[in-house]
């Protein structure tokens, strides 16, 4: 079975964490370019299979721009945190829709200790929520077989980070799925633990993960008109 990160990989990680600045950067750039980046593309390009076996609808693209990798850099324009760059690396396996509507993706993140995989919908735009919202409501049952069928939640869990503390306007506070309503993100994730991603069954757990993310992903989709 293939491998493709190693702890050379981390190991470039740590050291840009420790040292968040150009100039360390650009002369360990050819580290980057060898130990993170190219394994995360041949890894998108073994995906490719995989995921069309999941949605014929979502794409997992290694191309260097424009594709699945998110830059590296970080864009500090309007962020107190000036550092230059991340000190990880994510991908997005993207909706074949997603350049001209918002719509669900599932996410790939390589970092020392924080390795994990998501699906789902991050900060999604007002509109975009209030649809969600109200699909749930409209649609409870299918909801719960999505996001609270056990074997899923075994699996998987939902992001607690950012909730309303208050139900939405206009909608019951006695709801089945009230808690749910109050969600900013619909993200289902899973934590990958370090050994895993070096090692050779990287490639079947995601196509397990990926698998499984994939009712969330759906309903998501439903919600949003979006073909799954």
């Amino acid at each position: 079975m293939a491998r493709y990160f190693s702890d050379a990989s981390f190991k470039f990680l740590r050291g840009l964490a420790r040292h968040n600045e150009r100039p360390w950067f650009l002369a360990h750039k050819a580290e980057y370019d060898e130990q993170v980046r190219a394994p995360f593309q041949r890894l998108l390009t073994d995906l490719q299979p995989v995921l069309a076996g999941v949605s014929a609808h979502y794409r997992a693209e290694p191309k260097t721009v424009g594709g699945s990798l998110f830059r590296i850099q970080r864009d500090t324009r309007f962020a107190n945190d000036k550092t230059p760059y991340k000190s990880w690396q994510g991908a997005r396996l993207f909706h074949e829709r997603s350049r001209q509507v918002e719509a669900p993706s599932f996410y790939l993140h390589l970092q020392p200790g924080n390795c994990f995989i998501a699906s789902g919908l991050w900060h999604p735009q007002p509109d975009t929520l209030r649809r969600i919202r109200h699909f749930i409501l409209d649609n409870p049952g299918s909801w719960k077989a999505a996001a609270h069928e056990p074997k899923f939640r075994r699996r998987f869990d939902l992001d607690e980070d950012e909730m309303l503390t208050r139900m939405p306007r206009g909608f019951p506070d006695d709801f089945e799925f009230a808690q749910d309503l109050k969600r900013k993100n619909f993200v289902a994730l899973r934590a990958i633990e370090d050994e895993t991603m070096t090692g050779t069954r990287l490639l079947k757990t995601l196509e397990t993960d990926l698998t499984g993310l994939a009712p969330f992903t759906d309903y998501l989709c439903a919600a949003l008109d979006l073909e799954f």
